[in-house]
């Protein structure tokens, strides 16, 4: 079936201004007034206009028919067709015509009026009374659905961006599309959309009062009341995390978690996947930014959390292989960030870490650059270009610009501290050494080892967060072993390692030790 839009030869005979019953001037009264509008939109919607009714009609149809392709594209595990864009974009336009037409002032009809026009089909009808609510659609879903919701959002977003830039597998009628449709998929309408949910949502200002042990409900708002409106503005703003960090903006990307406090746990982080995710690209982004000290932090606390959580997915789902890819990624990312910048973490992290990644750290701290490139290259997001590109002339990588870029900031940077690991270890040696003497052990010049140890000074101090509610707060630490001070030409150096307290961890053990025993006699007891 095709909706025509020209379709509407009732149309002219339609009055919208004749409306069944006696019009009688409003009164003064506001109680009469009102009960007058009340009437007056109801007897609206019983003349509704030939070229609606047709309207509603292919939308029914239209959406049946998608929702059919979808479950079989699902079943047949076959990639996402182009038609279901384009239908959703028909629709979409058709819409906001008819409404500039007919409904500029009024609302769209009520479902009960044109239920006859779909057969009473109960799906689409709530799906109707969601897009033409006036006020919070009475509907309750599950947290992790509206993750979900939100996440796929953004993973459809991603890969027609990552579509729209490979030209070099895309035919010309493919092109042709793409370039008379620039507006499919804007990155201002996906950023609009979660601004959207989270201003409607007022979260920020729920999260800032519930932080100071406030009411957050005393700021909700007429839809921040909903758990639906609350927890999707809760999710858009790690939308807007993951978004940013997708487009290179890493300052930005914590910027959006302002309110959000990390180091807590709260009401708001029950859905596992939404905290991994959430970490994984704050750590990212961390990294990115030089705060290695944070980026540590945070990959070692949700590695932890992952280790307690995973028993809760069931082997043979998605997310179970959704989560154990980003626990791949985040050990690979930590491994860099460890070796870029040496610190303790959890023994049991560091165990994981040591089985996963002890060969390739080794050779990171011998300063191998293919290793750096290829744990970057298999961990880091799926970068992308927030415009269309120019269709008349596209290179055939373009669509790894973004990524290029980043290595190379990221390479960049690993090779300034290429030297720091080395020196590192020859300051653990020593008390006090002339500066001539250790630039010997490591070929290089008096001049080009003293610009080294002022690398070395500079990397090894970074801002680090200590307290506060966002996490791009902090003050300047090192969190090296060693440090030093250069008297003339002879270098002083300190070791500023705490030494581990071995009667703490042999008391640990101690008490697991009797708590196993206790469970043992308890197991050998006869009922």
């Amino acid at each position: 079936m095709s909706y025509q839009a020209d379709n509407c030869e009732s149309e002219t005979a339609y009055d919208p201004y004749a409306y069944p019953g006696d019009y009688d001037m409003h009164t003064g009264d506001p109680k009469q007034d009102l009960a007058y509008e009340r009437q007056y939109e109801q007897q609206t919607y019983q003349v509704i206009p030939e070229v609606i009714k047709n309207f509603i009609q292919y939308f029914h149809k239209t959406v049946s028919d998608l929702i059919y392709q979808k479950v079989y594209e699902l079943q047949a595990s076959r990639v996402s067709s182009d038609a279901i864009d384009q239908k959703v974009y028909e629709i979409q336009d058709i819409y906001e015509n008819l409404t500039e037409r007919f409904f500029k002032n009024t609302p769209w009809p009520e479902a009960e009026a044109i239920a006859p026009q779909v057969g009473s089909d109960a799906v689409f009808l709530i799906l109707y009374k969601i897009l033409n609510a006036d006020g919070p659609a009475p509907l309750e879903l599950p947290n992790r659905w509206l993750w979900d919701i939100i996440d796929e959002f953004i993973y459809q977003f991603q890969s027609f961006s990552q579509y729209r830039c490979k030209t070099a597998k895309n035919s010309e009628e493919e092109i042709d599309f793409l370039r008379s449709n620039p507006k499919i998929w804007n990155v201002h309408s996906v950023l609009n959309v979660l601004h959207s949910l989270v201003d409607k949502s007022n979260i920020n200002w729920q999260l800032e009062v519930y932080t100071n042990k406030g009411d957050p409900e005393s700021v909700a708002g007429e839809y921040g009341r909903h758990s639906l409106y609350k927890m999707l503005g809760y999710f858009s703003l790690v939308g807007l995390l993951r978004l940013h960090s997708l487009l290179e903006d890493y300052y930005q990307a914590i910027k959006v978690l302002e309110n959000i406090e990390l180091n807590k746990k709260s009401m708001y982080s029950r859905v596992p996947e939404c905290q991994d995710t959430t970490y994984h690209y704050v750590g990212f982004a961390y990294l990115m930014m030089r705060r290695y000290q944070d980026a540590i932090r945070v990959f070692a606390d949700i590695l932890l959390y992952i280790q307690r959580t995973k028993s809760m997915f069931q082997r043979t789902t998605y997310k179970y292989e959704m989560i154990n890819k980003q626990n791949e990624q985040m050990h690979a990312l930590l491994a860099i960030t460890l070796t870029m910048y040496p610190m303790r973490i959890n023994e049991s992290i560091h165990l994981q870490l040591r089985k996963k990644y002890g060969d390739k750290m080794l050779r990171m701290q011998k300063g191998d650059p293919q290793v750096y490139e290829k744990l970057f290259s298999y961990s880091c997001p799926k970068f992308l270009l927030p415009v269309a590109p120019n269709y008349d002339n596209v290179h055939p990588n373009y669509h790894k610009e973004p990524f290029l870029q980043q290595l190379k900031v990221f390479a960049d940077e690993v090779q300034q501290q290429a030297q720091l690991s080395t020196i590192h270890s020859f300051l653990k040696l020593y008390t006090t050494i002339p500066v001539a003497k250790l630039a010997g052990f490591l070929d290089l010049t008096e001049q080009e080892f003293r610009i080294q140890l002022l690398v070395f000074k500079h990397k090894m101090k970074n801002l680090v967060w200590t307290s506060g509610i966002s996490a791009l707060d902090g003050e300047f630490q090192s969190a090296s072993e060693v440090d030093f001070y250069i008297d003339k030409d002879m270098i002083h150096i300190a070791d500023t390692k705490v030494a581990r307290r071995y009667g703490d961890f042999f008391i640990r053990q101690i008490h697991k030790f009797e708590e196993l025993n206790r469970t043992l006699k308890k197991m050998g007891q006869k009922p």
